[in-house]
């Protein structure tokens, strides 16, 4: 089986997106695939590069290759990928219709809302929220042009810098002295709970992408509280339409979690936090790969079939 790894990209994340690839075709068994790394540093280089694969694993992060464009692409091939579809990637991303999804359903989630001029800022508004306030891109990733903003003064300047990478901006409000933790969700069941201490304020680019930016450790959270988070993170990842591999982040406040944002496409470096649950309960790397393959062809096979049979006239039976 010829399995390209997809990484690069034309995001703001492309380096990571690089480690991931690199770190997951050391660790694929060269015995069951022929791995072909497949870098991409254009658009149309998806197109050029996929069409020999018999699956794409998705190693690509942020817009154009987390947001759903990159997996339409291979849907147009009919080339199994790995992890979400085309919908899910497009609403994982984009954090506004995210949290309005998560809204809607009933999972938990800070207020915000969205700008996309600094003549919008609602001042009020935050007035509301209370400093420190999150000011972020809509569809952003790795905490790029992320800012903790403390005081009415500098809410325009991080605005304005936000806008350098994003049409739209998050002013969120800042749930303070929070405890993080991110929850993977595999094939619609939790994982783990990973806590998260990192040295700065919050979950910033250094503090992911070093590994002596922050601590990550497994933890076991009281009962109750473990039932509640892993409900709302089981529930994220069937309110978006996810499959097979998600990473549903949290905040913990005063006891109360919320869901902070959905990564539809988790980053494999070997500082990320999946590795980080994986090396916890003793499971290889590869071993682990073989079931996102293995799960993301059913997937993959099943939509594929569906379409061709609706394509030939064929009554379709769920």
């Amino acid at each position: 089986m010829k399995v390209g790894v997809l990484m690069g990209g034309i995001s703001s994340e492309r380096e990571v997106s690089l480690d991931s690839g690199n770190n997951v075709i050391e660790h694929l068994d060269k015995s069951k695939y022929e791995v072909i790394p497949v870098v991409i540093d254009k658009k149309t280089d998806v197109i050029e590069k996929v069409k020999d694969l018999d699956f794409a694993l998705l190693m690509l992060h942020g817009k154009f290759g987390e947001d759903g464009r990159v997996q339409a692409i291979l849907e147009t091939y009919e080339i199994p990928y790995s992890g979400c579809g085309v919908l899910a990637g497009g609403l994982g991303v984009d954090k506004d219709i995210t949290k309005q999804i998560l809204r809607y359903n009933n999972i938990r989630t800070a207020d915000w809302f969205v700008v996309k001029s600094v003549e919008e800022i609602d001042y009020a508004k935050i007035e509301e929220y209370g400093y420190p306030v999150m000011v972020k891109p809509v569809n952003g990733g790795g905490s790029v042009a992320t800012f903790i903003v403390k005081k009415k003064e500098d809410v325009e300047a991080a605005v304005l810098d936000g806008l350098k990478w994003d049409e739209e901006i998050m002013i969120e409000k800042f749930l303070t002295d929070a405890t993080e933790i991110t929850c993977p969700v595999v094939n619609g069941k939790m994982t783990s709970v990973i806590a998260i201490e990192p040295k700065g304020e919050f979950f910033d680019y250094e503090s992911k992408y070093t590994a002596e930016g922050s601590k990550r450790y497994v933890v076991e959270l009281p009962e109750e509280l473990h039932k509640e988070v892993e409900a709302m993170a089981v529930g994220t990842y069937h309110a978006l339409k996810t499959s097979v591999l998600t990473r549903v982040d949290m905040l913990i406040k005063d006891g109360v979690p919320y869901v902070l944002e959905v990564n539809t496409l988790p980053g494999m470096t070997k500082n990320s936090l999946v590795p980080v649950s994986l090396k916890h309960f003793g499971i290889e790397m590869g071993e682990f790969l073989d079931m996102v393959i293995e799960e993301s062809i059913k997937v993959r096979k099943r939509a594929y079939d569906l379409d061709n049979a609706r394509n030939n006239g064929v009554e379709v039976i769920k």
